[in-house]
């Protein structure tokens, strides 16, 4: 298939182009800046813009979409901008991309819209958490990812032609990561196993890039075995933390400890067997594979 990326010069854009291009299909990234890894062709375009987004779904005409451009992380920029950049980027691409007959797409949430490290306090419902906990953003970045999937879910209710799926990644660890670049957070992936007040914020959750791009590239491939409108998280078979998080999580998130007792072993607090058990798709590589029982 023809597959159009946005965000294809992002840490989690990259690895998704690389992904497409080794199953053998025609990639095409959109970004404002280079990056985009070949045999991918790049073109950059705002797609905040609905005549640019109506432009790029004319000119390339994909098969399939792959939604992950964004303000990537919460706070990078104001949140007037962050809501507003990555509400209206999720509607112009959906909308065009329904209204010019691409088949499939998929579009990035965030675990974020969960709420945890809300500044006046945060309980889960339950742990491990799954697609159907609660809902409970509490920053523009949160919001803005959930209204993003609220976007896509609407299109997928009305859209006669298009099919439509979200992915929830956890924290993205690209392959340089694992040597030592800086993750999105600042944070070496070493600092944040040696400082579990770093990790444990977002729950200790990660997932190798290369993992969740195999999941996208599941979803552009078999979208039509799942319901239109189905949302994904994309996780490690393990917490990024050294002890066990039934011990661990209480002591950075004292709410959690009704619930971490369910967290045995090295299991993580976000279960990925929805894409399990609908797809197949399990993730292969954790912090041990990739470093080592440090």
């Amino acid at each position: 298939m023809r597959v159009l990326v946005t965000g294809s010069a992002g840490r989690f854009g990259r690895s998704v182009v690389v992904a497409l291009a080794d199953a053998g299909h025609e990639v095409v990234g959109i970004d404002t800046v280079a990056g985009t890894p070949p045999p991918a062709l790049w073109l950059p375009a705002d797609l905040t813009d609905p005549g640019e987004a109506f432009g790029v779904m004319s000119r390339f005409r994909p098969d399939a979409v792959v939604h992950l451009a964004a303000v990537a992380t919460p706070f990078s920029r104001t949140d007037g901008l962050t809501f507003r950049v990555n509400t209206q980027l999720a509607f112009n691409v959906c909308e065009a991309a329904t209204a010019l007959g691409v088949g499939r797409v998929v579009v990035a949430s965030s675990p974020t819209v969960i709420g945890y490290g809300a500044p006046q306090g945060w309980t889960p419902s339950y742990l491990p958490i799954d697609e159907d906990h609660p809902t409970r953003p509490w920053n523009a970045y949160a919001v803005s990812k959930l209204v993003a999937e609220q976007v896509m879910a609407s299109f997928a209710r009305s859209a006669t032609g298009t099919r439509f799926a979200a992915v929830r990644p956890c924290f993205v660890v690209a392959p340089e990561e694992w040597e030592g670049a800086p993750t999105q957070s600042g944070h070496t992936i070493r600092e944040r196993l040696d400082r579990p007040d770093v990790a444990g914020v977002s729950l200790f959750n990660y997932v190798d890039a290369r993992d969740a791009s195999d999941l996208v590239l599941t979803l552009v491939d078999r979208m039509d075995e799942v319901p239109s409108g189905e949302v994904f998280f994309a996780g490690a078979p393990d917490a990024l933390a050294r002890e066990p998080l039934a011990d661990l999580l209480p002591q950075v998130i004292p709410s959690t400890a009704g619930h971490a007792a369910a967290l045995t072993g090295t299991s993580p607090a976000f279960s990925a067997a929805k894409a399990g058990r609908l797809l197949g798709w399990q993730a292969k590589r954790s912090w041990r594979t990739e470093m080592g029982d440090i």
